[in-house]
C-alpha cells in the first residue's frame, strides 16, 4: 500500500457519520435513551445527535428511509482548504454531489460533497456552528466523541489507496490473514491512529461505528448499562493491538455494529511510525487482554451488514 507524500493535508478530522433506517424511533430511542448522546435537533423524519464531550454541532444522524449510509463527513481545517481539495478532486475526476457552498443542514458551515471510489457520500466542512461541550464526569457513561467508522468494501485495496491519493490518509496499521492475506486497513488524516478503517467483506457497507469514553472505568460502565438495556454485545470486552484500544461491540435496532472504545493510540511523529501487519490468528492480535469471547465467523458476519442501497445515490439531506 503506498503512501501519501503529502504531510500537510487539507482534513482536520472525522465529523459525523449520517445513516438511513426505517424504523426512525426505535433507533432513537436506543441512541438517545441507551446509548448516550443527546438529541440536538429534529427536522421532520431527520435527526440530528450530538456527543456531550465533542464540540461538533452533532456526531450522528439519523434519517427515515431504506437503509444505507447517508454520508461520512470530515472536517477542514478552513475555507481555503475545503477549495484546494476540491481543486484536487475535480483534476483526479472525482464526481461531486455539489461543489464548495454554504451548507443548509443543522450546524451549516461551507463544504462540498462527492462519492469515494466505491460510491459512499462524502463530505468536507468547515466553519460549522459548534456547541457548547463539557467535560464527561468521572464514572458517566456517556460518550466523549465519535471515534472512528469502518466500512465494508468488496475491493480493499483500491478502496484505501483512494482515500491515500485523493484525501491524503495514511495507513497506520493492516490487519491479515495468513492464507487470505490483508484483510482490514486502519487509516488515518490526523494523530489519531485511526479515524476510518476498511474491511474486506461480500459488499459495500457499514461494518461498524465507534464512540470514545472518557476511560476505562467510563468504558467499562457503558458495556454494562448498555447489556442492562437488553442490547446483545456481538463481541467484547477486550483490548486491540492495532490502535491498542478497548473494544465491545452491541447490535442497534437497526442491526449496525457500534462500538464503546477508548484509549486509542495517537501517532505524533509520522515519520517514526512504521506500520504492522497483525496476524488476525494469533489471540492478541484481535484482543491482547484475552478477556474477550472468541471472534468466529458469525460474529464476523454480524459486521457485514447488509449491503448498502446508498452507492453512488446522494442522500436527500
Amino acid at each position: 500500500m503506498r503512501s501519501s507524500s503529502v504531510t500537510v493535508r487539507q482534513l482536520s478530522h472525522l465529523r459525523y457519520i449520517a445513516l438511513a433506517v426505517p424504523d426512525l424511533e426505535t433507533e432513537l430511542d436506543f441512541f438517545s435513551k441507551h446509548w448516550g448522546l443527546s438529541v440536538a435537533h429534529r427536522d421532520g423524519d431527520t435527526v440530528y445527535l450530538a456527543a456531550e464531550g465533542s464540540p461538533e454541532p452533532f456526531s450522528v444522524r439519523l434519517r427515515k428511509d431504506e437503509k444505507r449510509i447517508d454520508l461520512v463527513g470530515f472536517g477542514a481545517h478552513s475555507r481555503d482548504d475545503v477549495d484546494k481539495l476540491y481543486e484536487k478532486l475535480t483534476a483526479k475526476g472525482v464526481q461531486f454531489v455539489h461543489p464548495p457552498q454554504q451548507l443548509s443542514q443543522f450546524g451549516g458551515g461551507y463544504g462540498m460533497r462527492f462519492f469515494d471510489g466505491d460510491g459512499r457520500t462524502v463530505e468536507v466542512s468547515t466553519d460549522v456552528e459548534l456547541r457548547k461541550s463539557r467535560p464527561i464526569a468521572e464514572r458517566e457513561p456517556i460518550p466523549v466523541k465519535l471515534s472512528h467508522v469502518v466500512f465494508n468494501t468488496t475491493g480493499l485495496e483500491s478502496s484505501v489507496q483512494w482515500y491515500v491519493d485523493h484525501l491524503d490518509f495514511a495507513v497506520s496499521d493492516t490487519l491479515a490473514h495468513p492464507e487470505m492475506g490483508p484483510i482490514m486497513h486502519f487509516l488515518r488524516c490526523n494523530p489519531a491512529h485511526h479515524s476510518i478503517a476498511i474491511a474486506a467483506g461480500p459488499h459495500a457497507s457499514l461494518h461498524h461505528m465507534s464512540f470514545e469514553m472518557r476511560g476505562v472505568e467510563e468504558w467499562m460502565r457503558g458495556c454494562g448499562k448498555i447489556l442492562r438495556s437488553g442490547t446483545r454485545m456481538v463481541w467484547g470486552p477486550g483490548r486491540h493491538n492495532a490502535g491498542d484500544n478497548t473494544f465491545a461491540y452491541f447490535l442497534s435496532p437497526a442491526r449496525n455494529t457500534v462500538e464503546y472504545t477508548t484509549e486509542l493510540a495517537n501517532i505524533e511523529d509520522e515519520d517514526a511510525w512504521h506500520p504492522s501487519v497483525l496476524d488476525v490468528t494469533q489471540v492478541t492480535t484481535q484482543d491482547q487482554w484475552g478477556t474477550a469471547n472468541e471472534f468466529t465467523e458469525l460474529i464476523a458476519r454480524e459486521s457485514f451488514n447488509d449491503p448498502d442501497r446508498g452507492l453512488f445515490v446522494a442522500p436527500p439531506v
